[in-house]
C-alpha cells in the first residue's frame, strides 16, 4: 500500500545483493515511502549495496562490523546525524557461521567458531537494538525485525551451529520485546522457509532442503524473498502495532508438520 511508511526512517542491515531477503524488505519499505540507510560488511559487497541503495535514494550507506561495539556506535551516530536524531525501523538480517561448520557434525564445532556464530547471528541483534533504542524513543517508538529459521527449534541436518545461534536469537527477540515495550518499541522475527540467497548457498545439502520443503509443506510450493519482505513489512508497519515478541512463519506451513 503506497504511503504506509511515509515519513518513516529505517536502517537496514544485511543486504548483500539483489536476491537478499534484506533487499526485498528494503524495497517494500521504500515503496511505502520510507527513507532508508544501509550498512554493508566488507569491501567485497560494498559496490552491490551502494548500487542498490541508489535505486531507493538512500542518504546513507556505511560499513558495519557487528562484532565491534565501537563500530556499531559509529554507525548509529551516523544514522542519528542523517535522520535528525530519530529512527523508526530497524531491519536485522545478519547471520554468519564458518562454512566448515555447516557440514558434518555439530558435535565437532570448535569453541571459537561456536561463539563467533552466536556473536554475529544473535548478539548483534541485542547490540544494534540497544543502539537504536534512544533514536526510536525520540520518535515515540519503533519497530525491529530480525530473520530466523526453523533450525533454531528443530534439528536440521547441516544447519548445525547456526541452529543454535537462531535459538539464541529467538529467545533474544522475546526478552528485547519485554524490555523495550514500555517505550513503544516492538521486536519481532520472521521465520522463512528455504530461500535462494548468497548465505543459503553455504549450507551443505541446501537443494535437498528445498525439495523436502516443497514436498512436505501444506501449500506444496516454494517461497521467495518477496514473500518474506511482505511479512516483514507487516510487522514493521502500524497494522502490527500490538504485535511484539512474535515469530511470524513464512514457510508455506512447513513448521506445522510433524514429518
Amino acid at each position: 500500500m503506497a504511503g504506509r511508511f511515509e515519513g518513516k526512517q529505517a536502517l537496514v542491515l544485511g543486504v548483500a545483493n539483489q536476491r537478499s531477503i534484506a533487499w526485498a524488505i528494503a524495497k517494500r519499505l521504500a515503496d511505502g515511502g520510507a527513507k532508508l540507510a544501509f550498512t554493508y560488511q566488507g569491501e567485497r559487497i560494498e559496490s552491490n549495496v551502494r548500487e542498490l541503495a541508489q535505486q531507493v535514494d538512500s542518504p546513507l550507506v556505511t560499513p558495519c562490523d557487528v562484532r565491534s561495539d565501537e563500530d556499531i556506535a559509529r554507525v548509529f551516530g551516523e544514522v542519528a546525524e542523517t535522520f535528525d536524531g530519530g529512527l523508526d525501523l530497524l531491519v536485522h538480517s545478519v547471520a554468519f557461521a564458518a562454512a566448515e561448520d555447516l557440514e558434518g557434525r555439530f558435535t565437532d564445532t570448535p569453541r571459537d567458531r561456536f561463539w563467533m556464530a552466536l556473536d554475529i547471528s544473535a548478539y548483534s541483534l541485542v547490540a544494534c537494538t540497544r543502539a537504536a533504542e534512544p533514536l526510536m524513543e525520540a520518535r515515540g517508538g519503533g519497530s525491529v525485525v530480525t530473520m530466523t529459521y526453523l533450525g533454531g527449534e528443530r534439528a536440521v541436518p547441516h544447519y548445525n551451529v547456526m541452529g543454535v545461534a537462531k535459538a539464541t536469537l529467538d529467545a533474544s527477540v522475546k526478552y528485547l520485546a519485554w524490555d523495550l515495550g514500555q517505550k513503544n518499541i516492538r521486536v519481532n522475527a520472521v521465520s522463512a522457509g528455504p530461500v535462494r540467497t548468497l548465505a543459503a548457498r553455504s549450507i551443505a545439502g541446501f537443494p535437498t532442503m528445498e525439495s523436502i520443503f516443497a514436498e512436505r509443506a501444506p501449500l506444496h510450493r516454494a517461497i521467495d524473498a518477496d514473500d518474506v519482505g511482505a511479512a516483514a513489512a507487516y510487522l514493521l508497519g502500524d497494522d502490527a502495532r500490538n504485535v511484539t515478541g512474535t515469530t511470524l512463519y513464512v514457510d508455506a506451513g512447513y513448521h506445522a508438520m510433524g514429518m
